[in-house]
């Protein structure tokens, strides 16, 4: 019975949602165990025979979600149902070297690294991808002069490209810090009840040694019964900073969109429906999605932290949400990229009216520039402000272009020719270091690009 929207099929990629499948969470936990069996036998602790033959049933994969789930109703336990499951897969003096020294957490908290890391080997080339289509369209507008907004209002001259090497940027700052994280998040833990390794002894550290090795992740260097949650809160983080970094465009889309300003549109299909009530109606859609998913993404921030704080050694107040919150912020984020990247890749450009948008407030954001011819003529910085302003409002009241004003009152053309005051109105002169940023930007983006995915592996 599907109930939430990644059950129904409409959010959720095919390759991500396989990851946090049932299924192939068993299988990974039985994974770990031959993992773990393996090392074990490998410094003499369990008789190689039976290390084999819990490999080999591991690999299997016989043992089902629900065969655990039937066990599970008289266990009331689903790590000891699965390990009666694969007990049932081994021999009678096999058994009992399965999850020798063991403890629930090592198979849960192994197990949600292992899914974090391949859902990070997805979630970052998907970030380098909007990163390079970002770049692309920065490099292609970088010459075009366009409105710059603060607060809402027109502010000053922007290069066009500009707002896409912004965000390109911080594309590229997201798979670094993704990539820096993944020796403190990764983690195999095989260390027991309390985190000692009692069982195992001294050479409990050697077993977590060879098994996080097994496995691609990093052995723990401490732990309780659980890795420190610190690491859980810092992978829910650094997906929902992601999410946030992706609405930021996502709401900068939707408002440009708007039908006062028409500067960008989602790509609209053959066929789409932007309303059901109003035909002409072309809806950001899209990107509106992006900004709804991004306020579920970051509420699971914190959930993550309150984890934190555990009793003692641990107890179970993270458990139950962990199994929402570790697929839910990735399912989600993957959602989002996926669906950013296709706006952005579809992204059509209205260069004709962000040219026309210039000149809405009859050339009133070429003031600055009007300002710093003056000062550079020696006027003081507060005079020229003050003239520069008065003449802007008075031109508003009687409605004259803002040019036409400058060259009418005495107390600019005493100090500006007015050759001087034409030439300030183009708006391709006023665009600074824009091509230099932007360059400096695809180069870096270039470079994440050429490194490739950083996958998680154990050296």
């Amino acid at each position: 019975m599907a109930i939430l929207p990644i059950d129904s099929g409409r959010y959720g990629t095919s390759e991500m949602l396989a990851i946090f499948e049932e299924q192939h969470r068993v299988n990974l936990q039985v994974e770990i165990e031959g993992a773990v069996a393996a090392a074990q036998a490998g410094i003499g602790m369990i008789p190689e025979s039976a290390a084999r033959e819990i490999l080999q049933a591991s690999e299997a994969r016989s043992v089902t979600a629900d065969m655990i789930k039937r066990l599970e109703e008289k266990t009331d336990h689903d790590t000891a149902a699965l390990v009666q499951a694969l007990g049932a897969e081994c021999s009678a003096q096999s058994r009992p070297w399965i999850h020798f020294g063991l403890t629930s957490s090592d198979l849960v908290d192994t197990c949600n690294s292992m899914q974090m890391r391949d859902a990070l080997n997805i979630i970052s080339p998907k970030i380098a991808r909007l990163a390079s289509l970002l770049a692309d369209l920065a490099s292609r507008y970088w010459d075009l002069p366009a409105v710059g907004r603060t607060h809402g209002q027109h502010a000053s001259i922007i290069s066009f490209g500009l707002k896409f090497a912004n965000w390109a940027e911080e594309m590229a700052e997201h798979t670094k810090r993704i990539s820096g994280s993944r020796d403190r998040i990764l983690i195999c833990k095989t260390l027991g009840v309390v985190g000692t390794g009692s069982l195992m002894g001294p050479q409990a550290i050697t077993v977590q040694t060879a098994t996080a090795k097994r496995l691609g992740l990093r052995p723990a260097a401490v732990a309780t019964q659980v890795v420190p949650r610190e690491r859980y809160a810092e992978y829910v983080f650094l997906l929902a900073l992601t999410g946030a970094s992706l609405e930021k465009i996502a709401v900068e889309i939707r408002n440009l969109q708007r039908t006062e300003i028409g500067e960008v549109s989602e790509q609209f299909r053959s066929g789409q429906m932007g309303s059901s009530a109003v035909p002409v109606k072309r809806n950001p859609i899209k990107s509106e999605r992006v900004s709804s998913l991004s306020r579920l993404l970051r509420s699971q921030v914190q959930i993550a932290l309150e984890n934190i704080p555990l009793w003692h050694e641990r107890d179970l107040s993270n458990s139950a949400n962990e199994r929402f919150v570790i697929p839910t912020v990735s399912i989600i984020l993957d959602e989002m990229l996926e669906t950013m990247i296709k706006v952005v890749d579809g992204l059509q450009i209205n260069e004709d009216r962000i040219r026309k948008n210039l000149q809405v407030t009859g050339g009133q954001i070429f003031a600055e520039f009007v300002m710093k011819a003056m000062i550079k003529k020696g006027v003081p910085r507060m005079t020229a402000y003050r003239d520069v302003q008065r003449i802007a409002f008075d031109a508003v009241k009687t409605g004259t272009k803002y040019a036409d004003a400058l060259a009418a009152d005495k107390s600019i053309t005493d100090v500006l020719a007015k050759d001087e005051i034409k030439e300030i109105f183009s708006p391709e002169k006023h665009l600074g270091a824009s091509r230099s940023i932007i360059e400096g930007v695809c180069r870096d983006v270039k470079d994440i690009s050429a490194a490739g995915p950083n996958k998680a592996e154990y050296p």
